[in-house]
């Protein structure tokens, strides 16, 4: 038996006093009537697909980037995910957690659901500077029904050419560098533009694929998804973005982050003063 399976099996045992596959007066009953947010059933719930995603990974990456998103994706039952590298060795994360990849660049299916990036920093730069990475993003960006990323792994998709022309967004410190790349620079925790789908850093991971797992399977399955994790965030501070940090707080991380910020601009191109 697969982790998939396990996943599965696990996953529906504990939505079945929801879905239509159960059976007895208390656990098989599917509510009649609907609810009132969105007037979606219960018993319309696809709680079975066939998704086919996959999530890029590089050496240097930010784990959290693709661990947020890929929590939601594993709650996609029947859906296939695959950790995509240039081969099957390990691959290393900034933070020293180590990733075992499931397909490399050739054996990856092209016709995809979700082609999906993470960001980082230095990694990230590195990545969107091979020529063999973006070769393998702008083939499947070609054929995937959502082109999609968290963080800085934006700035792969510009230099593959998949965001000319659409609203994106990605971490504050490299946000503006879009531009260069032809796309819209859009400051928002999740942007989508057609079938351009775009989180911000790091934490907004896990926002971007709770809204993917609503695109693919509705409200309910997304919010069933949601308690199940018991995603119910409640920081300790308020300083998670330039708008609510304090000034000293905001001062000392764009001057830690400059750097960083050049060398992702001089990656798209843009003029540096």
């Amino acid at each position: 038996m697969t982790d998939m399976d396990r996943r599965t099996i696990t996953l529906l045992a504990l939505l079945a006093p929801f879905t239509p596959l159960a059976s007895g007066p208390v656990m098989g009953q599917v509510p009649e009537h609907k609810l009132p947010d969105n007037g979606e059933e219960m018993s319309s719930v696809p709680w079975m697909g066939d998704e086919q995603i996959a999530m890029l990974i590089y050496p240097g990456m930010t784990v959290m980037d693709l661990i947020g998103p890929h929590c939601m994706f594993s709650a996609l039952m029947g859906a296939k995910i695959d950790l995509v590298a240039s081969s099957l060795d390990p691959v290393t994360s900034d933070a020293g957690v180590t990733l075992i990849p499931t397909a490399t660049f050739q054996s990856c299916p092209r016709d995809l659901t979700i082609l999906f990036t993470p960001g980082g920093t230095d990694g990230t730069l590195a990545a969107a500077s091979d020529s063999e990475t973006l070769a393998f993003l702008a083939d499947r960006g070609a054929w995937a029904k959502y082109i999609t990323s968290v963080c800085s792994g934006s700035l792969l998709l510009g230099a593959a050419g998949l965001l000319k022309g659409y609203r994106a967004t990605s971490h504050w410190s490299c946000r503006d560098a879009l531009a260069g790349f032809g796309a819209i620079p859009t400051d928002a925790r999740v942007v989508r533009d057609r079938n351009r789908i775009t989180g911000a850093g790091v934490t907004a991971g896990l926002d971007f694929g709770l809204s993917m797992v609503a695109e693919l399977r509705g409200r309910i399955y997304a919010e069933c998804t949601q308690l199940m994790g018991e995603y119910d965030p409640q920081p300790p501070f308020n300083a998670g973005s330039l708008r609510t940090a304090s000034a000293d707080v905001r001062t000392a991380m764009v001057e830690m982050a400059a750097d960083f910020t050049r060398k992702a601009e001089a990656l798209a191109g843009l003029q540096q003063n």
